[in-house]
Parts: structure tokens; sequence; C-alpha cells
């Protein structure tokens, strides 16, 4: 019953979204609330779950989305973007920008969290879609589907990090493995899937548009642009590094260490870099650099709440046990154990929508099952996390950003986006398959 609940609800939040057009957010909070009732959670609860999932979301990634907002709105419009644009179209070409982005979408994703990858990202995609005339989902699919990869599958990102833990997996040999199972799923999801989606027309998208004013200004360099752009990048690899750089590292040392290791303060740092690299050192007065960050602010404040909404969703299903009844349920079903933990994290992540709680929920019911099986933890490890990435849909705050970033309907953005994760679940699954009948 309560599965069938969920079901339901979710198929409300479509209707009232697409055919009824009720905002999102005011969409995930009626929804969520009815899902609360039907689930048996107390009336008087209620409103702790509501500020609670949202204050989760806020608490976790909004902070790091504004300041992305902020950088990208710079970038954008100081022409920075535009500029990493004729660099990549200079040595990709036209016809293969797709593989370009993809590429640049891997590197990038590999050490980025998937909020500040997407956020860092999504002004590239765009300077290259003005300049250029090309479909923004075309052109925006590959780098996307990078990035959900290395999300996914490998360390450090916090979800394969936590199952290497619980696995006692290695990280070395996980991240290879999934280097190896990673690119063949990249590539179909990306450059190839995404030369069927030339035809899909996006609303207008104007958040990292270049002003016409903005020309009075001198065009950042090559070097500054790159640099500027992708700084957090850098500086998450060196923040990650500092641990085994100092490894006994105590007290202020230690505190220091830990402080800059913060993607937030990583994103902070990155803005401030970004207002003298191409705000003031180019020419813009402090007024002319804030009055874009507040008008960044305004244009992902409505983001902001559909993705908090999802996250009131989501704890409505956490607090119910749906997860926890799901994967009792599916713990006797007689398949492999690499395929079993796979679609056990897909079910899971289907009907809570959150990827890292697919995973870890999917990795806590197959744990016995994967000591007395004797399956290689490297593998489960991907398994499981190929399958917390299958069709992301209305419960996941990434294909709300996806959708509103993008201005496109509810049809396409499942017809690009969700069919562009559930493509990379499966080839992952393959991919997990082949290389354990080789070791």
């Amino acid at each position: 019953m309560s599965i069938l609940i969920i079901i339901l609800s979710l198929l409300v939040l479509v209707v009232l979204v697409a055919y009824f057009k009720v905002d999102a957010f005011l969409s995930f909070v009626l929804v969520s609330i009815g899902a609360a009732l039907c689930l048996g959670i107390p009336l008087s609860g209620i409103p702790a779950i509501i500020n609670k999932g949202i204050g989760n979301i806020y608490e976790s990634i909004a902070f790091i989305i504004i300041m992305g907002a902020m950088l990208g709105k710079l970038v954008a419009e100081s022409g920075a973007a535009g500029r990493i644009a004729e660099v990549m179209i200079g040595a990709f070409g036209t016809k293969k920008l797709q593989w370009g982005m993809m590429v640049t979408g891997f590197i990038v994703g590999i050490p980025l969290f998937y909020d500040i990858g997407f956020v860092l990202l999504v002004p590239i995609i765009f300077s290259i879609v003005y300049k250029y005339k090309l479909p923004a989902v075309y052109v925006g699919i590959p780098m996307l589907a990078a990035l959900s990869v290395a999300h996914g599958f490998l360390p450090p990102h916090p979800s394969p990090v936590a199952l290497v833990g619980m696995f006692g997996a290695e990280m070395g040999k996980t991240l290879i493995l999934g280097l190896i199972v990673a690119v063949p799923a990249i590539i179909v999801a990306g450059p190839i899937f995404s030369k069927t989606l030339k035809n899909i027309k996006t609303g207008p998208i104007t958040l990292f548009e270049q002003k016409e004013s903005d020309n009075k200004f001198p065009v950042p360099g090559k070097v500054n642009s790159f640099v500027t752009a992708t700084l957090p990048v850098f500086l998450l690899i060196v923040t990650t590094i500092l641990p085994y750089v100092f490894p006994n590292a105590d007290g202020m040392l230690a505190e220091v260490i830990s402080f800059v290791s913060s993607p937030s303060i990583v994103m902070l740092l990155a803005v401030i870099v970004a207002t003298y690299t191409l705000g003031l050192r180019q020419g813009r007065s402090m007024k002319q650099i804030m009055d874009t960050y507040v008008t960044a602010c305004k244009d992902i404040a409505m983001i902001i709440l559909i993705v908090a909404g999802s996250g009131i969703f989501k704890l409505v299903m956490q607090e119910s046990g749906v997860s926890d009844q799901l994967a009792e349920a599916m713990q006797n079903i007689p398949v492999h154990p690499l395929i079993l933990g796979w679609f056990m994290a897909s079910v899971i992540r289907l009907l809570i929508g959150s990827a890292t709680v697919a995973a870890l929920t999917a990795a806590g019911v197959m744990m016995p099952l994967l000591m007395a099986s004797g399956v290689n933890p490297n593998l489960m490890v991907l398994a499981i996390g190929a399958g917390s990435l299958m069709f992301s849909h209305v419960n996941d705050s990434g294909f709300w950003l996806y959708k509103e970033y993008f201005n496109l309907s509810m049809k396409d953005t499942i017809r690009s986006w969700s069919v562009m994760q559930t493509i990379v679940s499966v080839m992952g699954i393959i991919g997990v398959m082949i290389v354990n009948l080789f070791i």
C-alpha cells in the first residue's frame, strides 16, 4: 500500500505541474502533505517535516547554488564564458563540439561535487548556445551525462566513497574500474544519444546571457577566463590532497584544512577571486559587480524553492520508512547479486529521488548478501552507483535544476534528462557485468 501511495503521489505531482500549471514548489508542498497523511505520519508532525525538508536542502546545496549562480553570471557577462567557448570551438570544431563538452564535463566532474559542477558548467553551455546558435539540449547533454556518471560512479564523490567504506572495497581499484565502466556509458548517453535531441526547443534562456551593454568593458584574456571559471575545480583538487599531504595535522592546521576543504568555502573563494579578475580588473565598479550578483540571485530564487520542495517530498518518503519496506521485500529475489544491487538502488531511486539515499539504502541491504556471495566489492560499489542514477524524474532535485535552467517543458525534460540518466544507469550495469567476467 505504501508503494502505491508513493506512485499515486508522483502522478498527482506531475498532473498538478504539467496539466494544471500549478507552481512546482507549491505542488511539492501539497503533494508532500497528502502523501504524509496517507502514509500515517501524524498531522502534528507534518509542519516539522516541511521545515526540516526545506532546511536540509538549504543546508546542503542552497549556498553552493547561489555562489555558483553569482560566479556563472559574472563569467557570462564579462565575456569569459564566450572566450572559453571560442577556445573549445577552435580545439574541437562545431562538428566535434559534443565530444569536447563530454571530456570537459568528465574531467571537471571527477573532483567536483555535482551541484557545483552543474552551476559552474551551465554558463559555458549557454555561452556556446548563444554564440553559435546551437540547440541548448544538444550541446548540454554530453557534458551533463559525464557529470552525472562521475557523481554516481567515482570517488571522491560522497556516495561512492561511502559505499567503498561500507563494502570494504579499495578506493583506488574502484576508481580505476569506475573509469573503465564510465567511459562507454558517457559516450552512449552523451554524444550519441544527444543526436536525437536536436529538435527539442527550449524556452527563453537569459540567466547567463551576455548583455550588449557589457561591450564597453574589455573581454578577459583566455588564461584569465579559463582559470577563473574553473578555479573551484583546482581548489577542490588541492583541498582534497591536503589531508594526504598533512596526514597528522592537528590543532589550527587541521581546522584550516577542514575550513578551506568545504565546497561552500571553495565557491565563496572563487566568487571573491572572480570579483577582481573578471570585475574590478576589467574596469567594472564594485556596484556594477554587486548588481550582477543581485540579478543572479533573483534569477535562481525560484529554482532554489523548487529544489527545496523536492526536499520536503524526499523527507516524507524517508520518515515513512518506505525505502526500508521496499528493501526488505527485494532481499530474496533470485538474481545475480550485482544485478540485484543495481535493481534495488534503481527502484529506490525511482521512488525516493535521491541518488545518495538510494545507494546507501541498497548498500545496507546488500551487505549480508555480498559477504555470502563473494562478489567483488569494488564492482558492487559501481553496480549500486549505476542503479542510483536510474530515471531521474519529478522527485529528484537534479531534474528540476535541469528543467528550470534550460527552461524546458515537462515532456522534453523527461525525454532528454530522464532518458539520459536511464541510459547511463543501464550502460553502467552492462559494463559492470562485462568487467565481472574478467576479474
